[in-house]
């Protein structure tokens, strides 16, 4: 991918005209942000439609909580083996030709997924399926650090990441029709069969898209005029500067690994992916444990969370970019999950209780998971971008193996996820507390 954050910027560029710099910045978000929020909307579905078809996938293949704990964490061995790679050959081949070959592959593995007929098969894909997806987040957060300056990317981030409550908000009503409508075994297949098909094919059109849609970089976008072009890098580059001003500021991925704020922050990503995959993989298991039986109703109940987490998103992305403060915008999201979390497990008999925790629980865990990337983007220069963002995803995403498959053990061992959700919260609250300890000056840009 170009670098944005040349030097042969125009000399009047230094200080762009505002009208001209928020036109271009308007149309960025519009041409950018609804394209990929609809690729990471399948992106999230892909990842995480086994928890839906769990509901009839362990039944037919006569699988234990615990194997589908482990499949649905194993995943992100894969991923996590992979992220750093894959994003440093986007880094060096466009972000445009990359991902589309990471949605082509990713998105016919999970179609694959409907092959599925052992412990040793549901392993050996979801693994595949995780090494093709893992560039793919990181890969985006980059591309966009490219675009937009530090004082943006709250609400862009906010913006593009609503694509995962979004995607419960639709996926969840989706995914238990699929499984009741063709419930029959339409076509010789089973419900969860058709769920893995009709939910992959998507994501390999999207993919050859993105060869049509995105450009490579500001520079490449034949949709901006000369002068938004000019504001735009101008507006980079002094971003750029302010952050190689700072003593703080980190510019090769060597300097990556020794500073210890980047390890910090990947333990603060995995305590908010701890609440965020326990969510994403066990709550149409937690709504069916209350007593709802059918998978229309799982569904459309499963919605409800991420209808309310997608709107909490966008307010507090705008609140954090017009306070120019991202510490409390990420741990006060935090506090608000694991008390989500905690509600749930104590009035675990209670449906509308329960439905409150999960509301609230959800809200905080994907406001804080979106919130959470303005902060490595805040210090980390152009150069350590590609390899730290990948880095910090990786380190969190080891939250996606441990998660599910704690939830799962627990469940096993007990009967029940109360003490599984008690974990998580005691998780995400040292989370919580650990991204007060970063300096503020450091990431309130």
């Amino acid at each position: 991918m170009s670098n944005c954050m040349s030097a042969g910027a125009p000399r009047e560029a230094a200080t762009p005209d505002p009208g001209i710099l928020e036109r271009g910045y308007r149309k960025a978000t519009w041409r950018l942000i609804p394209f990929i929020f609809v690729c990471y909307l399948f992106n999230y579905l892909d990842r995480v439609n086994v928890g839906f078809a769990k509901l009839e996938m362990l039944d037919a293949l006569k699988l234990s909580e615990t194997v589908y704990g482990l499949g649905a964490g194993i995943f992100f061995v894969g991923y996590v083996l992979s992220g750093v790679p894959s994003n440093l050959i986007l880094h060096k081949l466009g972000a445009r030709r990359w991902i589309a070959v990471m949605m082509v592959l990713w998105g016919a593995l999970s179609a694959a997924m409907m092959t599925v007929s052992s412990p040793a098969s549901f392993y050996v894909l979801r693994f595949l399926t995780g090494v093709a997806e893992a560039g793919f987040f990181p890969g985006i957060v980059f591309y966009l650090t490219n675009w937009f300056p530090s004082q943006k990317r709250g609400q862009v981030m906010a913006l593009f990441m609503s694509a995962i409550p979004v995607s419960g908000v639709v996926g969840g009503p989706l995914s238990g029709w699929m499984l009741a409508h063709f419930s029959a075994g339409q076509g010789g297949l089973a419900g969860w069969q058709w769920l893995f098909l009709l939910q992959g094919l998507p994501t390999v059109v999207l993919g050859l898209a993105v060869l049509f849609v995105l450009s490579d970089g500001l520079r490449q976008a034949p949709w901006l005029k000369p002068e938004e072009k000019a504001a735009m890098l101008a507006e980079l580059e002094a971003d750029e500067a302010s952050r190689r001003a700072s003593s703080h500021a980190v510019h090769s991925f060597s300097a990556v690994l020794r500073n210890g704020h980047v390890w910090m922050l990947g333990l603060i990503y995995f305590s908010i992916q701890m609440g965020v995959y326990a969510i994403n993989f066990w709550l149409p298991s937690i709504i069916k444990g209350l007593g709802v039986g059918d998978a229309t109703t799982v569904g459309w109940l499963s919605a409800i969370p991420y209808l309310f987490a997608g709107v909490f998103m966008v307010v507090v992305g705008r609140s954090a970019d017009a306070r120019r403060e991202r510490r409390w915008h990420v741990s006060g999201p935090m506090f608000v999950a694991l008390g989500g979390l905690l509600l749930a497990a104590n009035f675990s008999a209670n449906i509308v209780i329960v439905m409150v925790g999960l509301v609230l629980a959800t809200m905080g865990a994907l406001s804080a998971l979106s919130m959470f990337w303005p902060l490595p983007a805040a210090f980390l220069g152009s150069a350590a971008a590609a390899g730290g963002l990948a880095l910090i995803n990786s380190l969190g995403q080891v939250a996606g193996f441990v998660s599910p498959f704690l939830v799962g053990w627990i469940k096993d061992a007990t009967g029940s996820t109360d003490t599984a959700l008690y974990i998580l919260s005691t998780v995400m609250l040292v989370g919580a507390f650990l991204v007060l300890r970063i300096p503020g000056r450091l990431v309130n840009r």
